[in-house]
């Protein structure tokens, strides 16, 4: 089932007379329960895509549907609340409140969308346990190591269910230790959980965990990569292909 449809969206900035296009007419879709990197270079619009797609920033022109809602046309309280009913976030920088316990900043999601006491309890449990973070959740974020910090963060975003988890470069503050164990913990929410994940990011082995691969340049889409039948070590490979296919300015990546 088709969960996210962005149709020729560019998103362009300046005037008239000297226009750049972040985005150029992209169009791709995200089945429920797909975990999809993007991909690109620096300047390719990635992370522009990400904060269109994620209701951050709006498009020029060119649609965006969540099950068939087209959240180009929201505003105001209408955003706010699709926003927070259907979508979990998971920033590089954490994005946690300092002055609150790891429980409290998971269970916060959830305070917003008035859930019970006893139920908030039950869910923010349940996703530590399944995350590696029920040793944490009564340290504040400052006695935590960026791993479990980021861990945290993953378990804000899913604690509510969202329709989709958006994250920006999750392991770019990371070590590679963290890192490792922050993928393998995104893939069981993915794998086990069903959670539909669309991730941005710059680097190779992160992409490998996905089931596709989206590659962008210059505003464009520039190819696509799905994981089939092949390991996670071969993905990996046809992974850095086309990244070096990017990178050298050629047309055909396979």
């Amino acid at each position: 089932m088709k969960l996210l449809s962005v149709r020729n969206i560019e998103k362009r900035y300046g005037h008239k007379f000297n226009v750049t296009k972040a985005i150029d007419g992209v169009s791709f879709g995200v089945d429920a329960g797909e975990f999809v990197a993007i991909m690109g270079p620096s300047g390719s619009g990635k992370t522009t895509l990400l904060n269109c797609i994620s209701t951050i920033d709006t498009v020029s022109s060119g649609q965006i549907l969540l099950e068939g809602t087209d959240i180009t046309k929201l505003k105001g309280a209408a955003l706010s609340d699709f926003r927070r009913k259907n979508l979990g976030f998971i920033f590089q920088d954490f994005n946690l409140l300092d002055t609150l316990t790891a429980y409290e900043n998971i269970a916060l999601a959830l305070s917003i969308q008035k859930i019970v006491p006893d139920r908030i309890d039950e869910r923010v449990n349940a996703v530590a346990k399944q995350l590696g973070i029920a040793d944490v959740l009564e340290k504040y974020p400052y006695q935590m190591s960026g791993g479990q910090k980021q861990r945290v963060a993953a378990a804000r975003a899913v604690v509510t269910s969202p329709r989709m988890i958006l994250a920006d470069e999750p392991t770019g503050a990371l070590d590679s230790k963290s890192a490792k164990m922050l993928l393998e913990r995104l893939s069981y929410l993915n794998q086990r959980r069903g959670a539909t994940i669309l991730m941005v990011t710059h680097d190779s082995l992160s992409a490998s965990y996905a089931s596709r691969i989206i590659f962008l340049k210059d505003g464009k889409l520039f190819y696509q990569l799905k994981r089939g039948q092949a390991s996670r070590k071969q993905l990996f490979g046809k992974i850095l292909r086309v990244v070096a296919t990017l990178e050298e300015g050629q047309g055909d990546a396979r």
